[in-house]
């Protein structure tokens, strides 16, 4: 499986697509035109074996909700995830069986290591 989720309207997303110059056989899917189902989810925790590791601590919400202090569990991570894009760390990309989590330097140099070969 190749896909990624994204949102257009985020310009780190468009920089690592336009970087990265996916080929059609990745599935793209902007979370803002379509946003994340139960079962998509549910995919992306069973390769990253947790919602807190696809969770976005600097999503603006998530500084106006005042989440840092509260104690958030699994099942907080997900219901948070599944009610607003904004939650996730994007860009989200799935190739094969390995999951490429966020925009940090070192994730983007791992996903192309990873197309090249």
């Amino acid at each position: 499986m190749k896909k990624v989720y994204f949102l257009s309207t985020c310009d780190t997303c468009k920089r690592i697509l336009k970087e990265l110059d996916l080929k059609d056989d990745f599935t793209k899917q902007d979370l803002k035109k379509e946003p994340l189902t139960e079962s998509q989810l549910d995919e992306l925790y069973t390769y990253s074996h947790s919602y807190e590791n696809l969770f976005n601590k600097r999503a603006k919400l998530y500084k106006e909700r005042d989440l840092k202090t509260k104690n958030l569990s699994e099942t907080d991570y997900k219901n948070l995830l599944l009610e607003h894009y904004t939650f996730l760390k994007r860009p989200v990309f799935i190739l094969n069986d390995e999951i490429f989590i966020g925009n940090s330097k070192k994730t983007i140099e791992a996903l192309k290591k990873q197309l090249s070969e």
